[in-house]
């Protein structure tokens, strides 16, 4: 359910694609000196967009530079930093922990339950600091869980216990955006966990996992039918995005909504059911 927010990167701006990168590898730099040199692993392009976001919400103080590091030891990046990206970070960990735990649970997976041993003080550190978050993180995890083992295939529910997570996720403090963020997320979460049932459908029937969407397994007309279920929860998604007041990195944020999102679907669906429209029409 992670791996969503991401950028097609064909389309931004050189400045754009600068930008993104550096909010990419400030993010790795922070998790290297906050949590040590293995947090690295946990990095996604999710919480990237995260400090986008925020970042263009509250416009922070940035620091910037250009460094060499073990992953590119030879040619130095450029990097930004500002507090949301220190935010970032702890959540990048307190999901990476609950998502070993989760794997753990799903698959009986040895190595998942290690990982989260790994983790688990880099959870703790999160907890302490942003309590909210990181309950909401556990509670809805716990609770999609529950609906995925006793095999309840509820598209909705499943999708809003996601959605509740990702709610508090980017609510970063209690004020005059809140209700715009958790609006905005609830319906992000959504969008991201039903796309992934969609595009993880045929895998999950054949390993017998759960996927809210069992019931169409093997039909011909599943982009299509899948499309018009997911379009109206991402409008709702855009609706909040657009009410919050951002310049900065907006261009980024708007190509990660409509059209990086909408990537692996894509990939799955246009492929299996011909020429359709594109991923960004609404």
């Amino acid at each position: 359910m992670f791996g969503y927010l991401t950028a097609n990167t064909g389309d931004l701006t050189e400045e754009q694609y600068r930008r993104y990168r550096g909010s990419y590898c400030g993010l790795c730099r922070c998790l290297q000196e906050n949590y040590g040199q293995a947090a690295r692993l946990t990095l996604n392009y999710d919480m990237t967009f995260l400090i986008l976001l925020l970042g263009s919400l509250y416009e922070p103080e940035e620091r910037e530079g250009e460094e060499t590091c073990l992953i590119h030891p030879r040619e130095p990046h450029p990097w930004r930093r500002d507090r949301i990206t220190e935010y970032a970070a702890d959540m990048n960990m307190a999901l990476a922990y609950q998502k070993c735990l989760d794997d753990w649970r799903d698959d009986g997976n040895p190595a998942a339950l290690a990982a989260a041993g790994s983790l688990k003080r880099g959870w703790k550190k999160a907890e302490d600091r942003w309590p909210r978050q990181c309950r909401a993180i556990r509670e809805s995890l716990e609770a999609l869980d529950r609906l995925e083992t006793e095999r309840i295939e509820d598209p909705d529910g499943a999708a809003a216990c996601f959605g509740r997570m990702m709610a508090e996720i980017f609510v970063l403090e209690e004020d005059r955006w809140s209700d715009t963020l958790r609006q905005f997320g609830f319906a992000l979460g959504q969008f991201i966990y039903l796309v992934d049932a969609c595009v993880d459908l045929d895998k999950d029937a054949a390993l017998n996992h759960f996927n809210p969407f069992r019931r169409y397994y093997g039909r011909q007309d599943n982009g299509p039918r899948f499309r018009s279920f997911l379009k109206p929860i991402l409008s709702d998604c855009l609706i909040a995005f657009d009410r919050l007041p951002m310049v900065r990195d907006v261009g980024i944020l708007q190509n990660v909504l409509c059209a990086g999102l909408w990537a692996r679907f894509e990939q799955k669906y246009s492929e299996k059911g011909g020429p359709e429209s594109g991923p960004g029409s609404l």
